[in-house]
């Protein structure tokens, strides 16, 4: 026997998923009674879920008057970006030294993603979470990819501003498959250039712009 989702649970669900698919967006004022009115709730469980999202650093709530839905800034979206890019080529360094080998049976781990190139922006969300995670844990290095967990929960809202425009979904996913495609021929150069350029993708269909580029190695 199934039971029914708290209504506190269902308000956030609600919110959440337009907040990640981009029909909340950011700069939005949102109301407690909208809300509630839209999904036949009391104002309390919105409350409730307002908070939650608040804590997650979607929302910026404001007594009397509503939840902004709070926009990805230039700073926030280039550092995380940055920091991801700086992890994802230690793991997939780590993994090309292994050998080719080593290269395939990962590349055999990693997500499938043929016939989702119209996925919606939640699912190319799930798809890419799933993916990067994936690669670094084939980078063999525990705690990096323990970082790097805490990282994504942090930089969900970037990822998400990354896949709500036209097309963004398909392009994230079609990106994943050629990286995937290079590791599995043990391409590791390729795959090197292939990621750098995603992770830049990721940035630009933010509409931010720019490079998340690392500095040179020291002279």
């Amino acid at each position: 026997m199934t039971h029914p989702k708290p209504t506190a649970d269902r308000a956030y669900a609600h919110v959440r998923e337009r907040l990640l698919d981009g029909r909340y967006a950011g700069g939005e004022l949102l109301s407690e009674r909208g809300v509630a009115t839209e999904l036949g709730l009391s104002s309390t469980p919105v409350r409730e879920a307002f908070l939650r999202l608040q804590a997650e650093g979607f929302l910026r709530l404001y007594p009397k008057r509503g939840a902004l839905v709070v926009p990805v800034t230039p700073g926030e979206a280039h550092s995380v970006l940055q920091a991801r890019l700086l992890m994802e080529l230690f793991a997939l360094d780590s993994l090309a030294a292994r050998g080719p080998e080593a290269m395939r049976e990962t590349a055999g781990t990693l997500p499938r993603t043929d016939g989702e190139g119209d996925a919606d922006p939640g699912k190319a969300l799930d798809i890419a979470r799933d993916f990067h995670t994936q690669l670094m844990r084939a980078g063999g290095n525990p705690t990096l990819t323990a970082i790097h967990e805490r990282l994504w929960d942090q930089q969900i809202r970037v990822a998400a501003a990354s896949t709500t425009g036209p097309g963004h979904a398909a392009d994230d996913i079609g990106e994943h498959a050629a990286i995937t495609e290079a590791i599995r021929r043990g391409e590791g150069a390729r795959a090197r250039e292939l990621l750098t350029r995603h992770i830049s993708a990721v940035l630009h269909r933010t509409g931010l712009g720019g490079e998340p580029t690392l500095p040179p190695p020291a002279a």
